[in-house]
């Protein structure tokens, strides 16, 4: 029996080393170079999302369908189409919201906690987060994408977000996922679909 129960640690073991290998730091430069080209060539980003809401109390994830519109340096907007209309934008240190109709601007300019929000998002969006004096970042690859973790050094902001995991395609480097997860391990997901760079996109989208 006992040796019954080493036979399957070690078979679960190897399936979980498999399904997520820590890349080395060669792979690691490569991977950041590669990230870094997209970047440096990408002046808008427009996609798809479906995005899943996990709350511990709930059966079902609460999902919603969207649209994204990203200009640089960090124009983005969040427009929410399904079940319900819902728009958020950041821009020149504004929070814009239109709750159907019900519109809100709020000047974030003073708050660091909103512009290092901003700051995120905008990278999140781009897939550009290295910065290892704000999150400790680790890099995995799993099964036919990179899983790459970034948890927060702030204190402030780690009392609202636990851990960011990002999804990025393998060949293009492109960001496939984002995972917000919080403190109670409640999450949001974002997924992205039918994404093009480098559409003309007018200023006016960013207009609440």
């Amino acid at each position: 029996m006992r040796n019954i129960f080493i036979i399957l640690l070690a078979y679960f073991g190897s399936q979980i080393s498999t399904a997520q290998k820590p890349l080395t730091s060669e792979e690691i430069n490569a991977f950041k170079l590669g990230v870094a080209e997209l970047d440096r060539n990408t002046k808008t980003i427009i996609s798809d999302f479906t995005q899943y809401k996990h709350l511990s109390f709930l059966n079902n994830d609460i999902k919603t369908d969207g649209k994204l519109v990203f200009k640089v340096p960090n124009a983005v907007k969040w427009e929410y189409t399904s079940p319900y209309k819902y728009s958020v934008i950041f821009k020149d240190d504004k929070l814009l919201i239109d709750d159907e109709g019900d519109k809100t601007n709020i000047d974030i300019g003073a708050n660091k906690m909103f512009k290092s929000l901003n700051s995120l998002i905008s990278n999140s969006v781009k897939g550009n987060m290295f910065d290892d004096e704000t999150f400790d970042i680790s890099y995995f690859k799993v099964a036919d994408y990179y899983l790459i973790t970034f948890i927060p050094k702030d204190e402030s902001m780690h009392q609202f977000i636990a851990k960011f995991e990002l999804h990025f395609n393998i060949k293009t480097h492109d960001v496939l996922e984002v995972k917000i997860i919080e403190p109670s391990e409640d999450y949001t997901k974002i997924v992205f679909k039918n994404k093009t760079r480098n559409t003309a996109v007018n200023d006016e989208v960013f207009n609440n």
